[in-house]
């Protein structure tokens, strides 16, 4: 065993973007493809001297071969301690809840999320800074800078080490710890909900359908569900990981999740439906034949916090990203409390959160999270969901409605436009961010057009600006039209339309969304001519 410097040659396009960096297996696979972005991380970071990292995936394909590439250039950095999941597995949330709990300087995770594995499938890496979040776009430039330079990496000489069974093994002076990658996760939860009514709600024979679609949620699931709080066995499907995730689209929403759309349709289906994604910081919830938006989510764990007992004290305030529908805005309004709008992606939350100006956050693709880590949080959801069910005696349906009848319903749609060639995707934007200046005023969709801008944030913490976040159409009575290019693909773009139209009227609430939110439809085209820079006659997925 010894330390190895050796050249390399630095690759184009390693700049991280909305939650790492993120490309197809086969361009991670490479020669020196991954050591050289590990490098650039550890450059950036500096002195190890007597800190601890935290290593772990979702179990995609790959993650093995990476987590050993890690593990040595850690060792020849000079890390104290690395910690590992067992079987290199650690959820995105059980990452933070690690971090924080045993005082790490940070935590590298394995993941591309939601999107697919295998070995045609993707792959990801993100950094988590010490307070569990993913670290800053400060970091993340200055990673990427170091990228283009990097010329030498640094490693260890070694075996790979042994990663399914729990103990300790020392690399060149660092000590590897093999750690179970449940327990931290698990002790984090206890501290915020009521067990004992959860436990009571199955008892009482309440059923629940959770689906993990064969990622990484299936371990967490069936520890707190099935093994602590009494959920029948089979009530985590799908539970066990795989590297492909059965060949399933690991994204948690209508489209993808479909053997529990099904399900939860049926003459017999459960009281509760709800699925998690890859890395398990992802959510749906579903009740009987109907499916709860994640803004209608946010809104109502937000408007029932204090039932819980880790929110009983009340909420500070709450957060979601631009594109997230109102929702929760209005719930913020009758509560007295702030609501931050923030860019898309996680780490934009994290200085609210730190600061304590935000207790509960939120993103429209199926995240919900609060101050108890620094990640999104997909089981953590559920566990809310079935906390309020069991202190309300209140359906999934009836809460929402409930809320639906208090605030009015936001309805709401994300059109996704998927595989564009990212030149006419720019060219998109460009076209219609020229286009702005002449749209305030203007009469759109049968009402003038009050705001039509591209979104810029002001951090309240640090004073950071973030600019050119998405351009937004608001018109006069509060519909918004706003669009976006994803951060989270790995072929092409993909341009997202978010579409929101408040309807205060009962009798209107059942209108199927896509028709009422036809004119703002019809809006988004007349504006950026999608059809003309896509080449699309109707989204690839409609949500």
């Amino acid at each position: 065993m010894k330390l190895v410097t050796r050249p390399t040659t630095p690759f184009e396009g390693q700049r991280p973007g909305t939650s790492g960096l993120r490309k197809k297996v086969s361009v991670f696979q490479q020669p020196g493809y991954l050591d050289n972005f590990v490098q650039a991380l550890f450059d950036v970071l500096g002195d190890a001297g007597g800190k601890t990292l935290v290593v772990g995936g979702d179990g995609r394909f790959y993650n093995r071969v990476a987590i050993q590439t890690i593990l040595r250039m850690a060792a020849a950095h000079g890390y104290a301690r690395v910690l590992v999941g067992q079987g290199g597995i650690l959820s995105t949330p059980a990452m933070s809840a690690v971090i924080r709990r045993r005082g790490a300087s940070g935590g590298i995770v394995l993941s591309a999320s939601h999107n697919p594995g295998g070995p045609q499938g993707d792959f990801g890496i993100k950094y988590n800074i010490a307070n569990g979040g993913p670290a800053p776009e400060s970091v993340t430039e200055a990673i990427y800078r170091r990228s283009r330079e990097v010329h030498e990496i640094r490693t260890v000489d070694s075996p790979d080490l042994p990663l399914d069974a729990l103990g300790v093994h020392t690399l060149l002076g660092t000590q590897i710890d093999i750690i179970d990658p449940v327990a931290d996760y698990c002790a984090v939860q206890r501290e915020l909900f009521d067990f004992d009514a959860i436990r009571a709600l199955f008892a009482r024979g309440f059923r629940l359908r959770l689906d993990t679609l064969w990622a990484v949620g299936g371990p967490y699931a069936r520890a707190l569900l099935e093994d602590e709080l009494g959920a029948p066995k089979g009530t985590v499907v799908h539970a066990e990981p795989r590297e492909d995730f059965g060949g399933l689209h690991p994204d948690p929403n209508p489209v993808n999740a479909t053997d529990l759309i099904d399900h939860m349709a049926a003459a017999d289906a459960p009281d509760m439906g709800a699925a998690t994604d890859g890395d398990a910081d992802r959510n749906m919830i579903v009740g009987r034949n109907f499916v709860v938006s994640p803004s209608d989510s946010l809104a109502v764990l937000a408007a029932h916090a204090t039932r819980i007992p880790g929110y009983a004290a009340g909420l500070a305030g709450v957060a979601r990203s631009m594109p997230t529908s109102t929702a929760v805005d209005r719930v913020a309004a009758s509560l007295g409390i702030a609501c931050y709008e923030t860019p898309t992606g996680w780490k934009f939350f994290g200085n609210l959160l730190d600061a304590g100006k935000v207790t509960l956050c939120g993103e429209e693709s199926y995240g919900t999270g609060s101050n108890h880590i620094r990640e999104k949080d997909g089981l953590w959801a559920v566990l809310f969901w079935l906390n309020l069910i069991a202190a309300t005696g209140k359906s999934v349906e009836q809460l929402v409605r409930e809320l639906w009848a208090e605030h009015g319903r936001c309805v709401y749609s994300r059109h996704d436009y998927e595989g564009i060639p990212t030149e006419r995707a720019d060219a998109l934007m460009r076209e219609l961010r020229a286009a702005l200046p002449e749209l305030p005023g203007k009469r759109l969709a049968g009402e003038p057009v009050a705001v039509a801008d591209d979104f810029a944030y002001t951090d309240p913490v640090d004073g950071s600006v973030s600019s050119r976040q998405g351009v937004r159409i608001i018109l006069q009575g509060g519909s918004r039209v706003v669009f976006r290019l994803s951060g989270t693909g790995t072929e092409g773009a993909t341009l997202r339309i978010y579409l929101e139209r408040h309807e205060p009227d009962p009798a209107r609430h059942d209108l199927p969304a896509q028709q009422a939110l036809a004119p703002l439809i019809a809006l988004a085209e007349q504006v950026a001519r999608v059809r003309h820079w896509t080449g699309m006659g109707a989204p690839s997925v409609m949500t």
